[in-house]
């Protein structure tokens, strides 16, 4: 690792610290996502349900003490606002939960995109040194020129290395995001559907 580092020019050190940030957001998001599945209690979510459909309110409240399903939590505000707006407050709730969920993404998605450039500006520079070699040496050490372009292509590969580790995960927590929407938007309109039915038929 140092062989290649020092071999790859000063660029290294930029896809060195891109190289850990991806880490470090891989990491930390596969611990969040790793909290969020141990906290899912889809039982009862449907009981939750079923006494919202019965108008068991505060039992509800006191059924889901303690609960660390991100899907309860966002009902129980929408039950805890039902007589102002129970959609806007779980509208509200939802889109503060997708914002954890997206937490470092944008961060992911740039080192995808600046990993292979900066392997790339690396890999032009090196050439650059090279052919600036080739014109002070000529053609006498032709190796020490084409050595220097194979040193050069290290920061690409280095780049796209780091692009690659990064798309899986990227690509794997969007999924879970947009699952996770999916779940909430369920969940939220068949609490929405009981509501309405219970006002209509409220005297």
């Amino acid at each position: 690792m140092y062989q290649l580092m020092t071999k790859g020019g000063p660029v290294m050190y930029p896809l060195i610290a891109c190289s850990l940030l991806v880490l470090f957001v891989v990491v930390e998001r596969g611990l969040f996502w790793a909290g969020i599945r141990r906290g899912r209690d889809p039982a009862l979510l449907d009981e939750v349900l079923e006494l919202c459909r019965r108008g068991e309110w505060e039992v509800v409240r006191e059924r889901v003490k303690g609960s660390r399903d991100f899907v309860v939590r966002i009902l129980v505000t929408g039950i805890v606002h039902r007589e102002f707006s129970l959609g806007r407050a779980m509208e509200a709730a939802a889109a503060e939960q997708i914002r954890r969920m997206s937490r470092f993404m944008s961060l992911l998605d740039t080192m995808i995109t600046v990993a292979p450039l900066l392997g790339i500006f690396g890999t032009v520079v090196g050439i650059i040194d090279s052919f600036d070699m080739l014109g002070a040496a000529g053609l006498d050490n032709p190796r020490a020129v084409t050595g220097g372009i194979a040193q050069a292509l290290i920061t690409t590969a280095a780049g796209l290395a780091i692009a690659i580790f990064s798309l899986f995960p990227y690509n794997y927590f969007n999924s879970r995001i947009r699952k996770a929407a999916h779940t909430i938007e369920q969940y939220a309109t068949s609490l929405e559907i009981v509501h309405e039915k219970l006002k209509e038929n409220s005297p």
